[in-house]
């Protein structure tokens, strides 16, 4: 299994719904394709810190969707927009 979440794919940004427990950690529960398909999430297999191709700061989530072992990325906001807290993209 290849583990790493820097290959070159294309970016789908998505919707995502997400949990926040209460010591700030933020977990991905449900996608939802621009075409409005919406997928729970069935597992998180990993998680790590990851620049995304712009070189933004975010998070690569592994996860499981519909049997399929995904890339899920959070990518942070520019600095430059402090409205914006991050959006979601899945690799494809």
């Amino acid at each position: 299994m290849n583990r790493n979440c820097r290959r070159k794919t294309e970016k789908v940004y998505v919707k995502v719904n997400s949990d926040f427990d209460a010591t700030g950690y933020m977990q991905p529960r449900q996608i939802t394709w621009g075409d409005g398909r919406t997928y729970p999430i069935e597992q998180v297999r990993d998680f790590r810190p990851a620049s995304t191709i712009a070189d933004l700061p975010g998070d690569c989530y592994t996860v499981i969707i519909k049997g399929q072992e995904r890339h899920l990325f959070f990518e942070r906001a520019d600095r430059m927009f402090p409205s914006r807290f991050g959006r979601w993209f899945v690799e494809v």
